[in-house]
């Protein structure tokens, strides 16, 4: 039997580990299952052998205890005191000066050889049970509550490889909840290289909750479309499938590993629930790490594997390692040429992804120039006669504005309007779609976006007016005015189609702003008029017959077309939407 002190030149570690590492208190299973991993590594290079390799994970509620238990190379009383007592502690000094008084955000465990006294995160006591491989040695046993002083004695362990005893702490109790701790091994150990199962208390055997030889580790040419669709359900819990996929296996100048999922979107807001899960040699690091990962390719799902990268290090490291800027750079490259093959190899598959993927495309494309620069050849417009065209094929075809339609249920009449003079409407129907015609417009000088309801020019006739005309026009005027709200225009034109009695037009500059100040707030939201105008079609009988209808008559219709008009442009509160269908009923019951 022996005692001892763990080395420490200032106060004591202990409540300093619990402090910093309160936010992130889960992780010390992942250190705890990730060090039996490589001790069995170590085993399986030095003796071989056929034996099983496993890590098991028991929580014993009754006795409050979690224990982490592998057969690996194990350890001498020696190598306990050693490993556990010095070199643990190697670097404490250094830890207190860089980080006691630092972010309180940046991870500490795996620095300076702290993995294993995670432990104490969660414990008052912690015991460890160990054999070494080596033959002729004695089980040791070492104890210690947290304090600076432990006990080193006999063991009592049988076969070679380790046992960790946590004494789970009365404030950490839900740590004794088998599910709970059944999540935290499925989120950081599902991947690790060694079997690690999780038997009930008492239970010899239990499931294997990891896969040991994951996809990403394996060549493109090895794994089957089925086996990708597989990964990602299991993964990310989506029963959709996935539209496909970049499957990543680097080996210089660095060493990544890793599958992206471009996934089906059923809207736009789904788009931010994408996850990007960074491993560092299987062991999972963190969700999103967007050092790594650049911001917009977080609306995907999948999984980088980056050894090359330190298991725990600080937002600041990452931000600025040159290396990390490199990962990152050809992590954007590759999804880039993907996208690019796609384009010119698959057609009309990209075409068919396009509405689920253009969110990733056009936000990465505002977001970073030089992804831009690799996919503005492969931008492409969706248009109402589900066409999938370039920008430069728009222009070619019906000119230098590109006339856009942001729903093809609101504005279905101006879509006919621009189909019957031969011009295709583009569908840009996203909020993001408001930034990215702006950004378009700064790359293409000679090209301007206007939305089909401020684009009056297209579909009306340029003619002489008599004066006959006018004064009919004036006196329309004053009739709609009677109905329509206050700061509504009105104007009296000559569509080129007869069908439509009216319509609303827009000012686009006073519309993109508003879109914009009310996404940027609500206390922006009503800092720019609406800037409507009522356009009255001359050419249609509706319109040419009302002035010989009585005054009763003529407000009655003026109301009906009004609302029309607005129908068509946008939703109706209920209240309007009340009077229109009581005042439809009153102009019926005309007609009988």
């Amino acid at each position: 039997m022996a005692k001892g002190n763990i080395t420490v030149h200032t106060e004591n570690i202990f409540p300093i580990i619990k402090k910093w590492l309160y936010s992130d208190k889960d992780i010390f299973l992942r250190e705890l299952v990730s060090n039996a991993c490589d001790a069995i590594t170590k085993f399986k290079k030095i003796y071989g052998g056929e034996e099983e390799a496993r890590v098991d994970v028991i929580v014993d509620k009754k006795a409050k205890t979690i224990t982490i238990s592998d057969n690996g190379i194990g350890m001498t009383a020696e190598e306990v005191e050693r490993y556990i007592t010095q070199v643990a502690f190697s670097g404490v000094e250094d830890f207190m000066e860089n980080y006691k008084g630092g972010d309180e955000k940046t991870r500490i465990i795996g620095h300076f050889g702290m993995g294993f006294y995670s432990a104490f995160m969660v414990s008052d006591v912690v015991e460890i049970e160990t054999l070494s491989a080596q033959e002729g040695v004695a089980p040791a046993h070492w104890s210690c509550d947290g304090g600076v002083e432990y006990d080193l004695t006999a063991g009592a362990r049988q076969k070679h490889g380790t046992d960790i005893i946590l004494h789970v702490t009365k404030e950490d109790k839900d740590f004794l909840d088998a599910d709970k701790v059944r999540g935290i091994l499925e989120k950081y150990c599902a991947f690790l290289p060694v079997p690690v199962f999780f038997p009930e208390a008492g239970a010899e055997a239990g499931p294997q909750l990891n896969d040991t030889d994951p996809l990403w580790y394996k060549k493109p040419s090895e794994c089957k479309d089925e086996e990708y669709i597989e990964l990602y359900r299991r993964v990310f819990h989506d029963y959709n499938e996935p539209l496909f996929w970049i499957h990543m296996n680097i080996d210089y100048p660095f060493d990544l590993k890793g599958i992206l999922f471009f996934p089906k979107l059923t809207h736009e807001f789904e788009a931010k629930e994408g996850v990007v899960k960074l491993f560092n040699n299987k062991v999972f690091v963190a969700d999103n790490v967007s050092e790594v990962i650049p911001d917009y390719l977080l609306l995907l799902k999948g999984m980088i594997d980056c050894p090359d990268l330190p298991l725990n290090v600080s937002r600041s490291y990452l931000q600025n390692d040159a290396k990390v800027r490199k990962i990152s750079a050809h992590i954007v490259k590759k999804i880039a040429d993907k996208l690019t093959s796609l384009y010119k190899k698959e057609r009309e598959n990209y075409n068919r992804y396009w509405d689920d993927i253009n969110p990733f495309i056009k936000y990465g494309c505002m977001r970073d120039e030089k992804f831009y620069e690799k996919v503005k050849d492969i931008l492409v417009l969706k248009t109402t006669k589900d066409r999938y065209i370039t920008l430069p094929e728009y222009k070619e075809e019906n000119g230098e504005t590109v006339y856009y339609a942001t729903s093809e249920v609101y504005q279905s009449q101006y879509i006919n309007l621009f189909k019957e003079q031969g011009i295709e409407v583009a569908l840009l129907p996203m909020m993001l779609d408001t930034h990215f015609v702006q950004f378009m417009e700064t790359k293409h000088e000679d090209i301007h976006f206007k939305r089909i309801d401020a684009a009056l020019d297209s579909v009306k006739t340029e003619e002489e007016l008599s004066d006959a005309v006018k004064e009919t026009d004036e006196q329309l005027t004053k009739v709609f005015q009677g109905v329509v709200e206050e700061g509504v225009k009105i104007q009296v034109e000559t569509l080129r189609s007869e069908e439509l009695p009216a319509l609303i037009i827009l000012s686009e500059e006073t519309r993109r702003i508003k879109e914009m100040s009310t996404m940027m707030g609500a206390s922006m939201r009503f800092a720019f008029p609406d800037d409507k105008t009522l356009v009255l079609n001359r050419n249609n009988p509706i319109i040419a017959k009302m002035l010989s209808l009585d005054e009763e008559k003529q407000a009655l219709i003026a109301r009906q077309v009004y609302d029309l008009a607005r129908m068509t442009n946008e939703p109706m509160a209920p209240e309007l939407m009340t009077e229109f269908i009581i005042r439809s009923n009153k102009l019926l019951g005309l007609l009988v």
